[in-house]
Formats: C-alpha cells, structure tokens, sequence
C-alpha cells in the first residue's frame, strides 16, 4: 500500500477536517464498491492460475498421473487433485 501525504492531495480545509480526528497518523480510505477488484484481477495472477489448472486439466485427462503432475508443475498431490475435481465439480453443476 502506497502512503500519500494528505497535504500533496486534499485541500486545506479538507486537512484541517481530519487533523481534528487523526494527527500524524494513518488512515485507510476504501474504495468504493464498485471499484473493488477480485483476488489476482489487477495483477492478472487469476488469469495465470486458470490457465495453469487448465493445463493440468489437460495433461490428467491425455493420461498423466496425479504424481507426475505434481511433479512437474512443483505442486502438492493434494493441490493437483484439487484442481482436477474442484473442476469436475464446476462443469457438473
């Protein structure tokens, strides 16, 4: 998270408000609803995760192992068998 001094961005009157409430200290402004971005949406990392699982996806139904997969993409036996049926799971609703 990037600190802004108040003084570079808010009017006078503005900082004078909130010095009545907070002095040399931090305040966390939301944003709005509207504007909140899903986990990875900003740094594209969901993006990247959905084209990983899609490949072990993949590779587990050309006939790789469970344990090969975990081998090769550095993951858990438990993580890859999550991936695949958390994805059964998804298309069987």
């Amino acid at each position: 998270m990037k600190y802004i001094n108040a003084n570079v961005i808010l009017p006078d009157e503005l900082v004078e408000e909130l010095q009545k409430y907070v002095q040399a200290g931090y305040i966390y402004v939301p944003a709005k609803e509207e504007q909140h971005k899903a986990w990875g949406e900003l740094s594209g990392y969901r993006e990247e995760l959905e084209k990983r699982n899609g490949k072990i996806i993949s590779e587990y139904r050309q006939g790789s192992s469970v344990e090969e997969l975990a081998d090769r993409y550095s993951l858990s036996i438990s993580a890859i068998r999550k991936i695949i049926y958390q994805r059964k799971r998804k298309k069987g609703k």
